[in-house]
């Protein structure tokens, strides 16, 4: 981890944030269409500096077609600590047919049993996380007893 505050939180380094995304396989894409925000949650695939996913004909290949600029979050958490990390690309849709059955080989596990043909990848421009410690919220207010 790179750096802390003094609120118990730390920056991820870029490597720590890609093991993060290669251990979980749901995340959240948001996106934007007309300046109004949506978020999908999505099962993906990490392949080099890609986050894939799949998926149908719908509203998410509609919405990437007009704004291809997305965010992407994944998180995880325990008992003790939580990491949140996002990645922020440009989202195209997989069309050459290597690229097509490149993708197909990958470990992806569908979580619902609808088919999609769809692959996406969404190329990464920057990637950030953060790491913190799990605790109480100290008190808001401290009024005098007295």
């Amino acid at each position: 981890m790179e750096g802390s505050n003094n609120a118990g939180v730390w920056r991820l380094a870029e490597d720590e944030c890609w093991n993060l995304l290669a251990r979980r396989e749901l995340g959240r894409l948001a996106v934007a269409v007309d300046g109004k925000p949506d978020i999908f949650p999505v099962n993906y695939v990490v392949d080099g500096p890609h986050v894939l996913f799949r998926t149908a004909v719908g509203s998410k290949l509609a919405d990437l077609s007009l704004n291809p600029f997305v965010a992407f979050e994944v998180d995880e958490y325990d008992d003790e600590t939580a990491a949140s990390v996002v990645v922020k690309g440009t989202a195209t849709r997989i069309e050459l047919q290597r690229e097509i059955d490149d993708a197909d080989a990958l470990p992806l596990t569908p979580w619902i049993p609808t088919l999609k043909y769809h692959w996406v990848r969404i190329a990464s421009v920057s990637i950030t996380g953060v790491r913190f410690h799990r605790a109480p919220e100290p008190p808001r207010y401290s009024a005098s007893l007295k």
